[in-house]
C-alpha cells in the first residue's frame, strides 16, 4: 500500500499546517502552478516527488519538471497533466491522451476547485485537490490524502483554512 498526498496550485505558498500531512505519506505529487522553484526544496525530503509544470510556472521550473507524466503506483496507472478539464469537458486533447493512455487515476490541477469524480464513459476516476496556495479566486485551501492498493482508499478532503494574503 502507497500513501499519497496530493496537492496543487500552491502559486509560491506552501501552509505551515500541511507540512504533517506531507510529512506522513510515502509519495507527494503536485499537479503544477508551483510558482516559485523554492516551494518544492520546502516540501517534506522522505517522501518521492512527482510534479508536472503548471501555466503559471517559469521557464526554469519547465526546464525542471515535465509537462505530463504517466507513472504506476500502488497497482495504480496514473496520468497527471496541469490543465486538464472535467469530466466531461475536458480541456483540449486531454480526452485523447486519457484514451490514449488507458489510465486508472486521471490528476489535474488549474481549476482550483477541489473535485473527486468517476468518468464511465472513459472508465477513470478523475482528481483535483483544489488549490493549496493564496493565489486565486478559491475560499478554502485543499489537498486529497489516500492510499493506493491496485485501487484508490481512504480518501480524505483536508481542508487547510481560508485563502489569506501573502
Amino acid at each position: 500500500m502507497v500513501k499519497i498526498a496530493l496537492i496543487s496550485d500552491t502559486h509560491s505558498s506552501l501552509p505551515e499546517n500541511a507540512i504533517q500531512s506531507l510529512e506522513e505519506v510515502d509519495e507527494i505529487w503536485h499537479a503544477g502552478d508551483v510558482g516559485d522553484p523554492m516551494i518544492l526544496e520546502k516540501l517534506p525530503k522522505k517522501p518521492l516527488l512527482r510534479a508536472v509544470f503548471g501555466n503559471i510556472d517559469d521557464q526554469h521550473l519547465k526546464r525542471e519538471l515535465p509537462e505530463e507524466v504517466l507513472f504506476e503506483s500502488g497497482g495504480v496507472k496514473v496520468f497527471m497533466i496541469h490543465i486538464g478539464g472535467t469530466p466531461p469537458r475536458y480541456a483540449k486533447g486531454v480526452k485523447a491522451k486519457i484514451k490514449n493512455h488507458q489510465p486508472n487515476l486521471f490528476v489535474c490541477g488549474h481549476s482550483h476547485i477541489c473535485k473527486v469524480v468517476q468518468d464511465k464513459e472513459l472508465g477513470v476516476l478523475y482528481m483535483n485537490p483544489g488549490a493549496i496556495g493564496n493565489h486565486g479566486f478559491h475560499q478554502i485551501k485543499t489537498m486529497l490524502t489516500f492510499e493506493l492498493d491496485q485501487t484508490v482508499k481512504n480518501l480524505k478532503v483536508i481542508e487547510l483554512g481560508k485563502r489569506g494574503r501573502i
